[in-house]
């Protein structure tokens, strides 16, 4: 593409493709493989971000691209519930099913993560017949209504308030302050297993399970939020394999698609029947597209043959040691290196701190994340295919950063 062209496309980005910051966008992209993302003007970035958390089977995985082609070449669209039996559709519910904890088994397709929360807390509302939503500051969990009310960071929640009303909020990792929320007024509690916006947190080994008991001894459904955490990135199937605790509803999308938007919620059979009465209590147009589900199969199984949970433990090891190492070099920078997996969160002492950092990050052909609900973490979450030494590429690029950040 001639700069010409690319100038073009950035002048017609402005003007028609809805803004939602105030951040410049001059990256012209033209592919992606793997771990890399090219540009139009010639640059080639290490994408230490997967497109948040997505592309766990590496940018344009060939094994998804053939099933897409493959499913494109039978059908892009049925009509996807009530009437038809999609074989692909029913494959990806069975595998789902295979690798989700014991107990979950049936699944609602929807379009996105967003779309999958919604689903949650009405299942979970119309199961117990309670209204009580608890969630935990720090949370993200979309944007959408139901998703934003769910959602803790108020400066999102207050320009479109009134919310879904009887949500509360609660400290995240606090047995107490659950004990003292969670009873017998209340429908759900929506956690994520490690908070992702809220700056990588990882609840203490007795959190999860304290709170699954409080859940159960109070009939109140416990909801996991894996969107993000899930299909191996945190070096488990699901983070919440880590601590053994089994959800009422949990929540899938992102790296579900393999790089194609499809999301989920699979629950325990008796849960999720509560949406057939009245018949179609729940419905999608799109949920359970046939194209995507042939991608979320494809991914799948590439993530089961190249056993992707275990790789993403061994490349997380090797990028925490060398990130404790870079900040020990550089101690007045970084405050705290923490993460799990291939879940990675990097705290600055300042927000002037990180942004020079994450200036220098951009000038090296980076790419991390920030964290929506912390100004002073960021994040690394690349695909779980990452190589050893794109690893220690990416250690290289990162500390450059930290010592052009501190003026060295």
């Amino acid at each position: 593409m001639d700069e010409a062209t690319r100038q073009a496309y950035i002048e017609a980005d402005r003007r028609y493709v809805c803004r939602t910051t105030r951040y410049p966008k001059d990256m012209v992209v033209e592919r992606s493989e793997g771990c890399y993302i090219y540009t139009a003007d010639g640059g080639k970035y290490l994408d230490l971000l997967a497109g948040i958390a997505v592309c766990n089977v590496g940018h344009r995985n060939p094994e998804v691209v053939q099933a897409i082609k493959d499913q494109a070449d039978r059908a892009l669209h049925i009509m996807v519930f009530g009437k038809y039996v999609i074989p692909v559709q029913v494959d990806l519910a069975r595998l789902l099913a295979e690798i989700t904890p014991p107990g979950l088994e049936t699944t609602f397709f929807t379009n996105s993560g967003c779309e999958g929360i919604e689903g949650a807390l009405k299942t979970a509302r119309k199961y117990t017949g309670r209204s009580r939503i608890i969630s935990c500051q720090r949370a993200f969990h979309g944007r959408t209504f139901g998703a934003l009310s769910v959602t803790w960071r108020e400066h999102y929640r207050k320009p479109f308030e009134p919310l879904v009303p009887d949500v509360h909020f609660i400290p995240f990792n606090d047995l107490e302050a659950a004990r003292q929320a969670i009873d017998e007024r209340t429908a759900a509690i929506i956690l994520e297993p490690v908070q992702g916006e809220g700056g990588v947190r990882i609840p203490d080994d007795d959190y999860l399970p304290g709170v699954r008991e409080i859940c159960t001894q109070v009939g109140a459904l416990m909801i996991f939020d894996e969107v993000q955490t899930g299909f191996g990135r945190t070096g488990k199937w699901f983070a919440c394999e880590h601590w053994g605790v089994v959800p009422d509803i949990m929540v899938l999308a992102k790296a579900l698609g393999g790089g194609m938007p499809i999301g989920a919620f699979i629950g325990r059979p008796e849960v999720m029947d509560t949406l057939s009465e009245p018949m179609l209590s729940h419905l999608t147009t799109f949920g359970g597209n046939p194209v995507c589900c042939a991608a979320a199969k494809a991914a799948i199984e590439f993530m089961k043959r190249e056993n992707l949970p275990e790789r993403a433990a061994q490349r997380g090891a090797q990028f925490m040691a060398g990130l404790r190492e870079i900040q020990a070099r550089y101690p007045s920078l970084i405050k705290e290196v923490r993460g799990l997996g291939l879940m990675i969160g990097i705290e600055f002492y300042t927000a002037t701190d990180m942004a020079r950092f994450v200036d220098e990050v951009r000038r090296l052909r980076l790419i991390i994340g920030d964290s929506i609900n912390d100004d002073l973490t960021a994040r690394l979450e690349p695909p779980l295919t990452i190589t050893p030494e794109e690893v220690d590429e990416g250690l290289s690029r990162l500390e450059t950063a930290c010592r052009r950040a501190t003026g060295g």
